[in-house]
């Protein structure tokens, strides 16, 4: 019943809650009329033709993340007395990793526990921690940039669990006849005078930060988050760009770019967060154990010119 409470409070709707917890409206109704009677107060009331939540209806919203996090930990204990042959993960992760790390752990994960059921959304670091925090999902993949000002594992991630996973390299990609293609790393300033084609708005913040640490500000001529197109653009001759490894692994091999890596050998972290206590939830930390056994695992060959 708190879990419908807390669905109500997020969705603002009887008709928006039902469809986010896949019950019918009249079953949510019921089970409100129900708790109602249990606690002798009234948790709904009518607005309009709308309702809203009373105060008892809020009080009760303020711990159903936390009883649900209970009630899903105990469930998770069960379903690890009887091996794993059930439970749940709702996972969110940024795009690049949806076509290279959230593949073959989901792939992993099928083959190793059939049983556990998966659902997968993608969505960029703030909005996938903030999934976690509002117990839409139960772990999100997410990256961040040394130094970032905005940092989805500062401030938004207070009270959640934050754990490092791997380090992703971020690679210059420069037309394959560049006079820097032959370097064997590239140093920024030496493209100080380039066009660049930007990337997804953080990848743009970092990317005119560190280029103001090498003393100039790039002109960014063209932006699109699309990896495919960056490496079209720049195979075109149009610009230079910077894109994570991880990028350049989900889009495959591209015989007309040279891939440098920085001087700098700049990078990117990525990092898995959750709530606290949901490592003691038999699948969630299942899928942590083969998250980080995807580590050290071999990345999908990149061929750099």
């Amino acid at each position: 019943m708190l879990r419908v409470v807390g669905a109500l409070a997020d969705h603002g709707s009887i008709t928006a809650a039902a469809a986010a917890l896949g019950y019918s409206q009249p079953a949510v109704s019921q089970q409100l009329k129900r708790l109602e009677r249990r606690i002798g107060l009234a948790v709904i009331e009518r607005v309009g033709r709308g309702v809203r939540l009373t105060e008892a209806g809020r009080l009760l919203a303020r711990h159903a993340a936390t009883v649900s996090g209970a009630l899903d930990a105990a469930a998770g204990e069960l379903a690890e007395l009887r091996g794993l042959r059930a439970g749940r993960v709702r996972i969110a992760a940024f795009p690049s990793a949806s076509a290279t790390i959230v593949p073959r752990l989901l792939a992993d994960l099928k083959h190793r526990h059939p049983g556990v059921s998966v659902t997968y959304l993608e969505a960029e670091p703030p909005e996938a921690v903030a999934l976690v925090r509002q117990n839409q999902a139960d772990l999100a993949i997410t990256f961040s940039y040394p130094g970032d000002r905005v940092d989805p594992h500062r401030a938004s991630a207070e009270g959640l669990v934050v754990t490092r996973l791997q380090r992703d390299e971020m690679m210059l990609v420069l037309p394959a006849g560049h006079a820097r293609a032959g370097d064997g790393a590239v140093d920024l300033g030496d493209l100080a005078e380039e066009n660049w084609i930007g990337g997804c708005p953080r990848c743009r913040g970092h990317l005119l930060e560190i280029c103001g640490h090498s003393g100039f500000t790039p002109n960014v001529s063209y932006e699109t988050d699309n990896a495919a197109a960056v490496i079209g653009l720049v195979a075109a001759g149009i610009g230079v760009a910077m894109l994570p490894a991880l990028a350049l692994d989900s889009v495959g091999a591209q015989p007309l770019v040279a891939i440098r890596p920085t001087r700098g050998r700049d990078h990117r972290t990525l990092h898995a967060v959750t709530a606290t206590g949901a490592a003691g939830v038999p699948a969630i930390a299942a899928t942590l154990r083969r998250l980080a056994a995807l580590d050290s695992s071999p990345a999908p060959a990149r061929t750099a010119n």
